[in-house]
C-alpha cells in the first residue's frame, strides 16, 4: 500500500524499525525541546500530513520503550486518524512517571499502524442470540 505524506518536518519519513513491525515509529517536530513535568500531558507536533484510503485509519499508539521506561504514553491510546483529516498529526504525549521529561525534535515518540476497517449498519432487534458467556464481563471468568 502506497500512502501519500507530506512532510514539513527535518525528520525522515514514519519507518518500520524492524521487518516484523507492524507500527512505524513517528517522531516529534519541535523548535526547541519542550519539558513534560510529572502528570502533565502536551499536543506534540510530527510535521506530517496524510492522505489515507477510505476503508483505512492510521492509529497512534504508545511506544512500549518509552512507557516501560520512562512513564511516558499516548494519553488517547489508540488515536485515531480518518481518511478524510487532512491536518497535521498530533500526539498527546502524558508524563506518568514522578521525573521530568524532556521532548526533543526528532525523537521517536509513538507508533502509527495502517489498519483497514469496516463500516456498520444497525439492525435494531428487540433481543440478541443468547450466548454461554451472556452478560458476564470485567473478570466474571476469574483472574487466572
Amino acid at each position: 500500500m502506497v500512502i501519500r505524506i507530506v512532510n514539513h518536518s527535518k525528520n525522515p519519513l514514519p519507518a518500520y524499525e524492524t521487518a516484523g513491525s507492524a507500527g512505524m515509529d513517528i517522531r516529534a517536530s519541535l523548535d526547541e525541546p519542550m519539558v513534560l513535568k510529572p502528570l502533565e500531558r502536551a499536543l506534540i507536533p510530527t510535521g506530517l500530513y496524510i492522505e489515507l484510503p477510505v476503508g483505512f485509519e492510521a492509529q497512534i499508539r504508545p511506544r512500549s520503550g518509552l512507557a516501560i521506561n520512562r512513564g511516558i504514553t499516548v494519553l488517547n491510546t489508540p488515536g485515531t486518524i480518518d481518511a478524510d483529516y487532512r491536518g497535521e498529526i498530533k500526539i498527546i504525549l502524558i508524563n506518568l512517571s514522578s521525573d521530568n521529561f524532556v521532548v526533543n525534535s526528532g525523537e521517536r515518540i509513538a507508533q502509527m499502524i495502517i489498519s483497514s476497517h469496516e463500516r456498520a449498519e444497525w439492525d435494531e432487534v428487540d433481543d440478541l442470540i443468547e450466548t454461554q458467556r451472556g452478560a458476564g464481563g470485567f473478570g466474571h471468568t476469574g483472574t487466572f
